[in-house]
């Protein structure tokens, strides 16, 4: 009896929850779900414990692709597959998936809870979720089924046997679809460096994976009479922003890194430059593979600063990468031009953007930006390091934008810090999945619930501020 009263009071408790707090309980139940399951024989070598496993289980629901295991090596099949079911997990959309359990806790879904479960999936209007997770599973399915085919067929020929060949095959795709990336190789894909078919198919998971399901599902649904015209505004949007990145970005990492005279490009052709170039701008936007060594001897700090950018922008709203996302960056320099142009209201396309939606773009862009600066600050100032070696500012602020954004993308620091510096990180990798706004917004819900339902029915006299 004492045990029943037990569950039907934490399903009270759970019932109570709302959306933005029941994701953030339930992202770290499954967190410590895949630690006790990686940490175990059955996943593991010993070299794998419980802080082990659960380091590379956060990096791996939050898709970020940080590790201090060789996955390769240190997870044998059954956690290798383990770990890419949690890519899958992660990748189609943490909220999306905790969003859906929350169904078999709360029934009788009313009108104001089905908009509450829209805004964390930042879906618009008032659908249930079955039809949004069928497109996300499909269109994840789908791309990710082309991608280990080709890998399989052309990419890893190298690899001998065939069974290999076909789970590489499968957990690189999953893993550059989610960019996540986890690679089962030690170097990453240094060995592929050359290799123009690999690193096409690379780009291609990975820039599908950041567009997001929406615009996917949107071109999908004007397949008959595809024009740009006719896709949606967030569509277009998005589409126009990422190509927009990936155009400026590589030709930036380009120039500066040949002019530079940086290790980066050391016996490449120009195409290869170039191929090169183009793979590592889209990987930090936010996958995380490499095909060299990121160090301050490889890559210039101006090119440092530029991945850091790229890294810190991040995916589309709706993808499976993190960073402040390329529709609140278009939202803040739309805005950015009507201030200087003098305008009251915030145009895009011919389109009014509500304040709503700049108030909210501003909200993340400097909660992402203090929340970074924090991390790089508790890592700079307080004894996280293992060994004596001094790291410079600029390869802290790089691992924990790296972090925060789930680009995954390692300089050498993440294995040479202390438990404590790891869970910096660890926290920084699940605040930066769910995003700063929720979980700000389930904090003051816990701890200011009275004084909002207050402050709704109080109106303010307006005032100046010269700013």
């Amino acid at each position: 009896m004492k045990f029943k009263s037990k569950v039907y009071k934490l399903k009270d408790a759970y019932k109570k929850l709302s959306v933005p707090q029941f994701t953030i309980v339930t992202g770290f139940f499954i967190i410590c779900l895949g630690t006790l399951i990686l940490s175990s024989p059955l996943c593991s070598s010993s070299k794998v414990g419980l802080w082990e496993a659960f380091f590379t289980s956060t990096s791996a629901i939050t898709v970020t692709g940080l590790t201090i295991i060789d996955i390769g090596v240190d997870l044998n099949f059954f956690g290798q597959v383990f770990l890419a079911l949690m890519l899958l997990s992660g990748g189609l959309g943490l909220m999306a998936i905790t969003t859906f359990l929350q169904g078999f806790v709360v029934k009788g879904t009313k009108l104001r809870t089905r908009l509450d479960k829209g805004k964390t999936l930042d879906e618009f209007g008032v659908g249930g979720i079955g039809r949004t997770f069928q497109s996300i599973a499909i269109t994840a399915i789908s791309i990710i089924s082309l991608g280990a085919i080709v890998l399989y067929s052309f990419g890893f020929v190298d690899i001998q046997n065939n069974w290999e060949r076909l789970w590489s095959s499968i957990f690189h795709s999953i893993s550059a679809y989610n960019n996540a990336g986890f690679s089962l190789m030690s170097n990453s894909l240094q060995d592929y460096r050359t290799n123009y078919l690999v690193n096409s198919v690379f780009v291609f998971l990975i820039v599908m994976g950041g567009l997001g399901w929406r615009v996917i599902d949107d071109i999908w649904s004007n397949k008959q009479n595809l024009s740009y015209k006719k896709l949606s505004l967030h569509s277009r949007l998005v589409i126009r922003t990422s190509l927009s990145l990936i155009l400026f970005g590589s030709l930036g990492f380009f120039i500066t890194e040949s002019l530079l005279n940086s290790q980066f490009f050391n016996d490449l052709t120009l195409f290869e430059r170039l191929l090169s170039s183009i793979f590592e701008t889209v990987s930090a936007r936010t996958a995380g593979f490499t095909n060299y060594p990121i160090s301050l001897n490889s890559i210039s700090d101006t090119g440092l600063l530029l991945l850091m950018t790229l890294m810190f922008i991040g995916a589309s709203t709706g993808g499976t990468g993190g960073g402040i996302k390329t529709t609140t960056f278009i939202a803040l320099m739309a805005a950015t031009r009507s201030t200087l142009r003098g305008q009251k209201d915030v145009i895009i396309s011919n389109r009014l953007i509500s304040d709503k939606v700049i108030l909210k773009a501003v909200g993340i862009t400097v909660g992402s930006l203090l929340f970074v600066l924090l991390m790089a600050m508790l890592l700079s100032t307080t004894n996280t390091f293992i060994k004596k070696e001094s790291f410079t500012f600029l390869e802290i602020l790089f691992t924990c934008i790296s972090a925060f954004a789930t680009v995954g993308f390692d300089i050498g620091l993440t294995a040479k810090l202390n438990h404590f510096g790891q869970f910096i990180l660890i926290v920084g990798m699940f605040v930066g999945r769910l995003g700063i706004l929720l979980l700000l917004s389930a904090l003051w819900q816990a701890l200011y619930k009275s004084r909002i339902d207050r402050q709704k029915r109080i109106g303010y006299p307006k005032a100046d501020l010269y700013v």
